[in-house]
C-alpha cells in the first residue's frame, strides 16, 4: 500500500483527475491528522444497488448493501439472468482441477484509523467502537475462514499472502498476523513483506524469492521492498532467479509480489514511481517476454482491482487485488486446471466484515469505492499458458 504524498501513474482505467487525487489518499496512517473527522464504525454508509462481484466457472456472488445472494451450480462460459443482473460466468479450462490457490493482501494487522491522509482534511477517517475488535483482525479471521472453506472444507493447498502484513513493521504486528494465519494455515501459508513490513528496519518476511511447486503451477515469490520507502524494486539476483526458474520450470508459473509494475505505456518515467520503480519494472517486464512459462504476475499495494497488459508481454496479465483489510474487503481463488487458471476475487462475506467494508466503501469523499471495486472483468478472468 502506497503512503501518503504517493501519486499513482495515470496510464490507463479512471480518469487521470480521480487517480491524481486517490494516489495520495490511498496511504494509511497510525496518527489522525490535524482538523480531520473521525467516525466511528457505526456511520452508516450502505449501497442498496445490487452490485455483481464475482463470477467463477460454476458460481456468482452478487450484493445488496449487507445481503448476499450466492448462485451455486451453474454452467462454465453461459448467459444468466441473476437477480435481474446479466452475467456470464467465467469459461473452465480444460483438463482436471490440479490445485487450488488463495492470496491476500494489504491486511495491516496493528493499524487502528482507516481513511487517514496525512496533511489533509478530506475523510471520513473510521475506526471501530471501543471494546470491539480491531478491524484487521475482524477482516482477517473472517478471510480466513472462508479460505479454509474451499474445497467443502479441505482449504486450498496453499495460501499467498503478498505483503503489508503489518501497520508499522513491529514484532507484535507480525505475531498477530501469523496468529491468525499461520496457526490456521500451518505449511500451506507463504508469505512476503511490502513496504509497511520493511519501514523501520524490521527482518521479518524476508525469505524471498522462493518458489512453491503444486500439482499443475508453480508459484514462484520475489521481495519488491525497498526498505524505508513506500515504492518498490526487484533486485539483479531476484530477477537472474526468476530468470533461471522461467527457463526450467515445467508449468506454469505465477509469479507474486507486493508492488505494482510501472506501466512502459505511461508517459511519466519517474524515480519515485509508487509501484516498482521504472528501470527495474522494464527488468520484470523483460524476463516475462522471454520466459512463456511465466504466466501472470498478481500484486496488491494499490488496494485496488487492476488488471493491464503491455505490447511486450501479449496476454499476460499484470494484476493488482483489492485490500484485505477494507473496501472491498478481498481475497483471491485461484483455480488450476490442466488447460489454465481461473482467478475468483472474492469479497468477504461474514456480517461483521460487511458491515465495516460497507462503510469504508465511503473513505476519500467517498471516491474509494470507484477506485478500489476495479470492473468485473478485472476481479475474476481465466489465465491462459502462453505459447513459448
Amino acid at each position: 500500500m502506497a503512503t501518503a504524498g504517493c501519486v499513482v501513474g495515470a496510464d490507463r482505467g479512471s480518469p487521470g483527475s480521480l487517480l491524481a487525487i486517490l494516489g495520495p489518499l490511498v496511504g494509511q496512517a497510525d496518527s489522525k491528522p490535524e482538523g480531520s473527522t473521525l467516525v466511528s464504525a457505526s456511520h452508516e454508509v450502505v449501497a442498496m444497488e445490487v452490485e455483481l462481484t464475482t463470477v467463477a466457472d460454476d458460481e456468482a456472488v452478487l450484493f445488496v448493501g449487507s445481503e448476499v445472494r450466492h448462485h451455486i451450480d451453474l454452467d462454465p462460459d453461459t448467459d444468466y439472468v441473476l437477480d435481474d443482473v446479466e452475467v456470464h460466468t467465467l469459461p473452465r479450462p480444460p483438463g482436471d482441477l490440479l490445485s487450488v490457490v488463495a492470496t491476500v493482501n494489504d491486511v495491516h494487522f496493528g493499524e487502528t484509523r482507516c481513511g487517514v491522509i496525512d496533511g489533509t482534511d478530506v475523510g471520513p477517517i473510521l475506526s471501530v467502537e471501543e471494546g470491539e475488535p480491531p478491524y484487521p483482525e475482524t477482516m482477517n479471521r473472517a478471510a480466513l475462514a472462508e479460505i479454509l472453506a474451499l474445497r467443502d472444507g479441505a482449504g486450498p493447498d496453499a495460501v499467498v499472502a503478498k505483503g503489508d502484513l503489518t501497520t508499522i513493521g513491529t514484532d507484535e504486528e507480525y505475531r498477530q498476523f501469523l496468529d491468525c494465519y499461520q496457526v490456521g494455515l500451518g505449511d500451506r501459508l507463504h508469505h512476503v513483506r511490502g513496504n509497511h513490513d520493511a519501514y523501520h528496519g524490521g527482518t521479518f518476511a524476508a525469505e524471498a524469492p522462493f518458489e512453491v511447486s503444486l500439482p499443475g503451477v508453480i508459484l514462484a515469490v520475489i521481495d519488491t521492498t525497498r526498505p524505508g520507502h513506500a515504492n518498490g524494486q526487484v533486485t539483479t539476483d531476484d530477477l537472474e532467479w526468476l530468470d533461471e526458474l522461467g527457463a526450467r520450470a515445467d508449468r506454469p508459473v505465477l509469479v507474486f509480489g507486493h508492488h505494482h509494475v510501472w506501466s512502459p505505456l505511461s508517459k511519466r518515467r519517474e524515480s519515485g514511481y509508487f509501484g516498482i520503480v521504472p528501470d527495474d519494472s522494464d527488468r520484470l517486464i523483460e524476463v516475462v517476454a522471454r520466459r512463456a512459462a511465466l504466466t501472470g504476475y498478481f500484486a496488491g499495494h494499490t488496494h485496488r482491482n487492476r488488471v493491464r497488459r503491455f505490447p511486450a508481454t501479449g496476454d499476460f496479465p499484470w494484476v493488482e487485488v483489492g485490500s484485505t483489510k477494507d473496501y472491498p474487503g478481498a481475497w483471491a481463488e485461484y483455480r488450476v486446471y490442466e488447460g489454465g487458471v481461473l482467478q475468483i476475487m472474492r469479497r468477504i462475506s461474514a456480517p461483521e466484515a460487511l458491515d465495516w467494508t460497507n462503510r469504508t466503501r465511503a473513505m476519500f469523499g467517498g471516491m474509494y469505492a470507484g477506485y478500489s471495486f476495479g470492473a468485473l472483468e478485472e476481479r475474476c478472468f481465466p489465465v491462459w499458458p502462453r505459447q513459448g
